[in-house]
């Protein structure tokens, strides 16, 4: 079971589960089937328009970020499969934050709906800054079925992984 860090705080039933598949080779056919669909957001532009139409869907009020991007130093080993960080500067008399995304480039490989998943963590972080229970009410707002993907993102990082 060393071999499922990212499922660590799951159930031992459901680890069990996820080890048999992993044993008998039928996660990644699983996962695939699930997830057909790849995206073609592949650039950096591609990704700050992608994050802007979910924001405005959801986050009208929230303030936009000012830069979107994959970045390569993210990784899910460190524990970072996405950032968003505050940075305030002094302009003149005046105070001005700026947000900056930063998505993980493994995920320029990843179904559109993993993709989606890290995007809405990312953009609740506008709102709820700690990962409380208004943060995940928020994430399931914005995508009803964030738990779920959320955890077969954490499969589709350890099939990548093992493999």
């Amino acid at each position: 079971m060393s071999a499922l860090k990212y499922l660590l705080h799951y159930p031992p039933s459901l680890l069990v589960q996820v080890q048999a598949r992993l044993d008998d080779g039928s996660l990644g056919d699983w996962l695939a089937r699930r997830y057909p669909e790849t995206h073609q957001i592949q650039s950096d532009n591609a990704l700050y328009q992608y994050v802007t139409e979910l924001k405005q869907r959801h986050l009208k009020n929230a303030p936009a970020p000012t830069k979107v991007l994959y970045d390569n130093q993210q990784h899910p080993v460190k524990g970072t499969l996405g950032t968003n960080t505050q940075i305030s500067r002094v302009q003149g008399s005046k105070l001005k934050a700026k947000h900056e995304i930063r998505i993980a480039t493994l995920f320029r490989a990843a179904p559109e709906a993993f993709l989606r998943m890290i995007t809405v963590h990312e953009l609740a972080h506008l709102r709820e800054k700690n990962h409380d229970k208004a943060f995940y009410q928020l994430c399931c707002h914005m995508e009803p079925d964030y738990h779920q993907l959320e955890f077969d993102t954490r499969l589709w990082l350890t099939l990548r992984e093992l493999a």
